[in-house]
């Protein structure tokens, strides 16, 4: 609620804001975005289809999306070229100031020039097209104004309309520039559709940090292995499994036939759930509490699966066998964040 304050003069200045008024004008805002993105993607027509062709050709012909604007759309532009960059399809961003005093050499007879401009009246970007032109590259124009100077000079108009800015002046570029940036990624994935791009493919763009580690280590990099891996025979004591537990440091334990094949795994957590109901519980036969047909996983599979395992079934240990079902590894959760993967 709000409250109001008498001056001296009996007057009463403005209610002062409570932060729930802050939290509805901010929703309205980002309704008004919302409602602009809407607009766009009902109005996206056979100008974005030629767009995406366009670029499949120069691409395949060995060129790159060479990506301008200035202002925010700079900003924007570097985003979207970074996005096309990492999806597959090779861009780079060239300022158009910059464009004038040498950075023109970015560009290739095989390039495509993607220019962002709402009001396709950008000073600095159409100082730029004729250059471009003039090499033969063609040129796609992502813009709010379809008969603009900039949308005469491009060989195909991607429009990004939007009723109105998210600014109460309708000036600060808000829900025009979040309209550009979608489009630019709605092209970067269609592009990446199209080129048959892969997760493998993605996680080579994407080597370092989590992303990459996730994508890219199979179980086999990062499993425990040997003497770290506790197990136990069938017929043995839960006392034996806990004793292999202990030794491995682990909290499972996989409990094997006499050729090594999985029967079943015992946990921290079975030891947990069971000590109420058993006096003696080390000396009960851990087939008896032990989770039959465990979920395992192969040593070839990616890491990024093996977490999805974790996720879905809420499990801490996963065991590793191989086609015939034998023990050869184990994955504990508590090692992931280690290796910088979680």
């Amino acid at each position: 609620m709000t409250t109001r304050v008498a001056t001296r003069t009996g007057k009463r200045k403005p209610p002062l804001p409570h932060p729930a008024d802050y939290v509805r004008k901010g929703r309205d805002i980002i309704q008004m975005e919302v409602e602009g993105l809407r607009n766009v993607g009902a109005n996206l027509n056979s100008g974005f289809g030629n767009a995406v062709e366009m670029i499949i050709r120069a691409t395949n012909a060995g060129g790159k999306v060479v990506v301008t604007g200035v202002g925010k759309n700079l900003h924007i532009g570097e985003k979207i070229s970074a996005t096309l960059a990492s999806t597959g399809t090779t861009s780079v961003m060239l300022n158009p100031i910059q464009a004038m005093h040498g950075d023109l050499g970015i560009l290739a007879p095989a390039d495509i020039l993607l220019a962002l401009s709402y009001s396709g009246e950008s000073e600095e970007v159409l100082n730029l097209l004729p250059l471009v032109r003039r090499f033969g590259i063609k040129v796609i124009s992502l813009t709010g104004k379809l008969n603009s100077s900039m949308a005469k000079l491009s060989d195909e108009v991607i429009s990004v309309a939007v009723d109105r800015e998210a600014c109460p002046f309708n000036m600060a570029p808000t829900t025009s520039t979040t309209a550009t940036l979608a489009v630019g990624d709605a092209l970067a994935m269609v592009l990446l559709d199209a080129r048959g791009f892969k997760i493998e493919d993605y996680a080579r763009r994407h080597p370092a940090g989590a992303i990459g580690r996730t994508l890219l280590l199979r179980v086999s990099d990062m499993m425990r292995r040997g003497d770290r891996v506790a197990s136990v025979l069938s017929g043995a004591k839960v006392k034996d499994a806990i004793l292999a537990m202990t030794k491995a440091r682990t909290g499972s334990a996989g409990i094997l036939d006499r050729h090594d094949r999985v029967l079943g795994i015992f946990t921290d957590g079975d030891l947990r759930r069971h000590l109420p109901d058993h006096a003696d519980l080390v000396n009960v036969p851990v087939d008896s509490l032990m989770t039959r047909h465990p979920i395992t996983v192969r040593a070839d599979d990616l890491v990024a699966d093996v977490l999805r395992v974790f996720e879905k079934h809420n499990i801490d240990d996963l065991l590793v066998v191989d086609g015939k079902n034998r023990l050869v590894g184990a994955v504990d959760i508590q090692d992931l964040p280690k290796l910088k993967i979680m």
